[in-house]
């Protein structure tokens, strides 16, 4: 199942799944984030974990189709403590368990609130896919899409769901266009022409303010979830 969008930007995140604990509590936010392999999801689910650990309490689940090394990366940053970020092995294409059989993933975000909650927001990363990676709304409340200049500036043009539909598209490692040849104008221009008013956050997590634009939308999310 696809995400739908038939919210604003501004409002609050269209949620199929029910909004509260079986206690009564409101639950976490979830926020999915999908990708090509190499996009840099996992550096930028690290960069939003500095960026507000300290503001919000937050937890990652990680997914890799045979190993656990998007969370061991994380846990060697110490971007979170080590109770608070989890692993899922997939043993399948990685859009599997994202969108078509949810089980595991949900039951690891079901663990961690019920271990360490309450929580504010739980980042839940897909393993490396590619441009028709969506998460099931019964897993995630939002979803960013990754996506690298290095990858080639026709992807935008190229389309596909995680590009086209996914809430938040971001358009990483910004500071190599100039090295693989392109041209972030157009792809400014195609992904504008792909997603009319959904929003794009061109960055790079090497120049100042990193990931500061994905935080602040991230934010907006929780504003609108909690409200």
């Amino acid at each position: 199942m696809h995400l739908d969008h038939n919210h604003t930007h501004d409002g609050p995140p269209a949620v199929s799944a029910d909004a509260h604990r079986p206690d009564g509590r409101r639950r976490a936010l979830r926020i999915g984030l999908g990708g090509p392999v190499g996009s840099g999801k996992t550096a930028t689910v690290a960069a939003l974990c500095k960026a507000l650990r300290d503001e919000l309490s937050l937890a990652v689940v990680t997914n890799d189709i045979y190993t656990r090394e998007d969370a061991e990366f994380l846990l060697r940053e110490a971007v979170l403590p080590p109770e608070r970020i989890t692993a899922v092995e997939t043993g399948a294409c990685p859009h599997t368990a994202i969108r078509d059989d949810i089980s595991a993933n949900l039951e690891a975000v079901e663990d961690l609130e019920d271990e360490i909650g309450p929580l504010d927001l739980i980042l839940v990363e897909s393993g490396g896919d590619n441009l028709t990676a969506t998460f099931s709304k019964g897993l995630v409340d939002a979803q960013i899409f990754v996506i690298d200049v290095a990858g080639g500036d026709d992807i935008p043009r190229k389309g596909g769901p995680g590009v086209t539909t996914a809430d938040l598209l971001v358009v990483n490692k910004t500071d190599l266009a100039p090295h693989v040849g392109s041209d972030l104008g157009r792809m400014a221009a195609d992904a504008k022409a792909q997603r009319a008013e959904l929003p794009v956050v061109f960055q790079s997590l090497r120049a100042e303010g990193g990931v500061k634009d994905v935080a602040e939308w991230v934010r907006g999310q929780l504003a609108a979830w909690v409200a």
